[in-house]
């Protein structure tokens, strides 16, 4: 499980049991970009009484997209056989990670669906939620593909499937990231799968959502069109 960090005192020391229980035969993987909060503290202290927990503090360039490929690579490095990305916010809630393993019996790259029965979001309000679903309906549409939440941040690859994407072509920082590591499985060959999950706003830190991330979607979308068919 890799989860990554910057600024989540208020959860990571929560959301880190939670797991466990929900998995208890998972490791997990903190990657903390130098929180000036002391997160990263409290994530060594977590390891320092599981050795189920693991930390890393990366240097270089911020940003959720950096960490997570730290992460795929760390993992990649190991006898891993299903790597997760997962928020440390409690959005991703870790009660679905045994849906997350049981579907992934069928499918390569498990995608958690808040679009579909069973799935939704809590707390968000209007201009929100409209950015978010118009995102996926836009990303649909420019990639042609008929899974319904690619923007999502909640995922279960299979080790094959991380072992395959050049690691580091990827480019893509937020919501463009996401959407990137689908495609590239999709255009890969791999099984897509998804299971609903419900979406509750964070009770604790700040959203590190920006313009920048949204217009990075806007346009990323299009780059990868056209670079994988050459139009």
């Amino acid at each position: 499980m890799i989860v990554p960090t910057y600024n989540e005192k208020e959860n990571i020391s929560q959301i880190v049991p939670a797991i466990l229980d929900a998995v208890p035969d998972a490791n997990i993987l903190i990657v903390d970009d130098h929180s000036p909060d002391g997160t990263g503290v409290i994530a060594d202290q977590l390891a320092a009484d599981d050795d189920r927990i693991y930390v890393v503090h990366r240097d270089g360039p911020r940003g959720l997209g950096r960490a997570y490929l730290h992460g795929f690579r760390w993992a990649l490095a190991r006898d891993y056989q299903f790597i997760f990305e997962m928020d440390a916010d409690f959005s991703h809630q870790p009660r679905y990670l045994p849906d997350f393993l049981a579907a992934a019996a069928d499918a390569d790259l498990v995608l958690g669906c808040r679009y579909m029965e069973g799935g939704g979001i809590e707390g968000w309000g209007l201009h929100r939620l409209i950015l978010s679903r118009g995102g996926n309906r836009y990303a649909r549409t420019v990639l042609g593909l008929p899974q319904r939440d690619l923007t999502g941040g909640f995922k279960c690859f299979r080790r094959a499937v991380l072992e395959t994407m050049p690691l580091d072509d990827i480019r893509s920082v937020g919501y463009c990231f996401q959407i990137e590591l689908t495609w590239r499985a999709i255009r890969s060959g791999f099984r897509i799968g998804e299971v609903p999950i419900v979406f509750p706003d964070r009770t604790a830190g700040v959203s590190k959502m920006s313009m920048a991330i949204a217009w990075e979607g806007v346009v990323g979308v299009w780059k990868m069109r056209l670079g994988f068919t050459g139009r």
